[in-house]
């Protein structure tokens, strides 16, 4: 185990990215689709499986609660924080609904899902955007470099450059960051 090689293993894809215009400006449309949901009183919904369903309930909270600044609350929530209905939905409809499902409920024209899945290929995200289009949403999807199935279905995508199931979470984390802070720099 080299802790230094993991380190450097994880700089050398966040350089990668900076490297990337056309990266750091999808970084910046997705913060624009995010500002303009919010502005028009639209919601951030955000969905993921296992870790990126850590990030999208981390992510959420730093929107909803604060990131640096006291200031009025946005709306943004992660799909799965209501165990009782991801395991009622899961059981009655299958675990490929469960985010789909929601997504119907809460979903409005002009509303923003944010759908992590390091793969792109998860069928319980795809089917979460299929959602969100049909409900007239926008959709930001976080992937690996391909992105998987994902690539023609977002809006935005955030295809961190790696195959690597932890170094692309450690992206995505340090995106999403990037993203609030930049939603409460421009609202507050």
């Amino acid at each position: 185990m080299n802790i230094v090689s993991i380190i450097n293993e994880s700089i050398a894809v966040k350089t990668a990215i900076t490297n990337d215009p056309a990266f750091l400006d999808r970084i910046k449309q997705a913060a624009d689709c995010w500002i303009t949901s919010l502005q028009n009183g639209g919601k951030l919904l955000f969905c993921g499986n296992g870790g990126s369903a850590a990030d999208a309930q981390h992510l959420s909270a730093e929107l909803s609660g604060r990131f640096y600044k006291n200031r009025a609350p946005l709306f943004a929530e992660a799909l799965h924080v209501n165990s009782s209905y991801v395991t009622a939905v899961a059981n009655d409809f299958g675990y490929d609904e469960v985010y789909a499902r929601m997504t119907e409920a809460a979903g409005r024209p002009g509303d923003v899902l944010i759908a992590f899945s390091t793969s792109g290929n998860s069928p319980n995200i795809l089917k979460a955007i299929e959602a969100a289009r049909k409900q007239g949403m926008k959709v930001v999807g976080f992937t690996g470099a391909t992105g998987g199935k994902m690539a023609d279905l977002c809006d935005v995508l955030l295809n961190v450059p790696s195959t690597d199931t932890p170094r692309i979470q450690e992206s995505h984390i340090m995106i999403g960051h990037i993203l609030c802070e930049w939603v409460e720099e421009e609202m507050f």
